[in-house]
C-alpha cells in the first residue's frame, strides 16, 4: 500500500468515525437519563448490569442510567415472603422522581403466578394498570415504554402479554412485544446454549444475547 493509498485510508476511517459520533450526538437519547425498572431481564440475574443491552445503549449514548432490577419481582405480585421484594406497584415510588425515559421491562415472573388462572390474571390487569397511571402521573413529561417477556412456552405467558399490550394502548404507552419481535428462539436449546446464561435458561440472556437483541431495543427507545 502507498503512502497515498494509506492517507486516503485513514482519512476515510475518520470521516466514518466523525460521522457516527455526529450521528450519536444528534439523537434523541444522547444526554438523556433513563430509568429502567423491572425483574431479572433488568438485574441481568447472575451476570453484571453492565452487560445488559439498556446498560450498552445508555453507554452508547452518554445517557444518565438508573437501573432498578430486581431478580424475581413482579408487575402486579408482592414477593417479600419470597425474598424478590415488592411488586412494582409500589417500587416504582423508590426510583428516581427526574428521568427523560423510563422504561418497564418486566412480567415474566407474574406470567408464572398467573398460569391459567383467570383470577389472578384480572390481579395482574388492574395493578398493571394502577402502574401505568402511577407513573404517567409521577412522570408527566418522560417518554414512558413498556417491554414484554420472551414467548416462553408455559401457561400464563401469553395471557399476561396480550394483557400489557392492551392495557398499554389503552394509555398510548408504546410497547415492544418481545415474544413476536425481539428475534429471541427461547424455545430453541441450541439458541439458548448460545445466548442464554445456561442451557436450561428461559430468561436470562448472556453477553452475546444482549448483543444479539441491542439493536432492535435501541431502535425501540430511539423511536418514541
Amino acid at each position: 500500500m502507498t503512502n497515498k493509498t494509506l492517507l486516503a485510508s485513514l482519512l476515510a476511517c475518520c470521516s466514518l468515525s466523525c460521522t457516527a459520533q455526529g450521528g450519536v450526538e444528534s439523537a434523541p437519547l444522547y444526554g438523556k437519563s433513563i430509568n429502567i425498572i423491572g425483574d431479572s431481564y433488568v438485574a441481568n440475574h447472575r451476570r453484571p448490569k453492565e452487560e445488559t443491552w439498556h446498560a450498552m445503549v445508555a453507554q452508547k449514548y452518554h445517557m444518565t442510567y438508573r437501573n432498578y432490577g430486581r431478580n424475581g419481582c413482579c408487575i402486579a405480585f408482592n414477593r417479600d415472603k419470597d425474598g424478590f421484594g415488592p411488586s412494582l406497584l409500589e417500587k416504582y415510588k423508590m426510583m428516581n422522581d427526574t428521568a427523560d425515559y423510563v422504561v418497564v421491562l418486566a412480567g415474566h415472573n407474574d406470567a408464572e403466578k398467573v398460569k391459567d388462572n383467570a383470577d389472578s390474571l384480572l390481579i395482574f390487569k388492574e395493578r398493571l394498570e394502577a402502574l401505568c397511571d402511577s407513573l404517567i402521573g409521577k412522570y408527566p413529561a418522560a417518554k414512558l415504554a413498556f417491554i414484554t417477556p420472551w414467548n416462553v412456552e408455559r401457561p400464563g405467558f401469553k395471557q399476561v402479554i396480550e394483557t400489557m399490550e392492551a392495557v398499554c394502548a389503552s394509555r398510548s404507552i408504546p410497547i415492544f412485544n418481545a415474544a413476536k419481535e425481539s428475534g429471541i428462539y427461547v424455545g430453541n436449546e441450541a439458541f439458548r446454549r448460545r445466548y442464554f446464561q445456561s442451557p436450561n435458561d428461559t430468561a436470562h440472556l448472556n453477553a452475546k444475547g444482549h448483543q444479539l437483541v441491542m439493536n432492535k431495543m435501541e431502535s425501540f427507545l430511539l423511536r418514541l
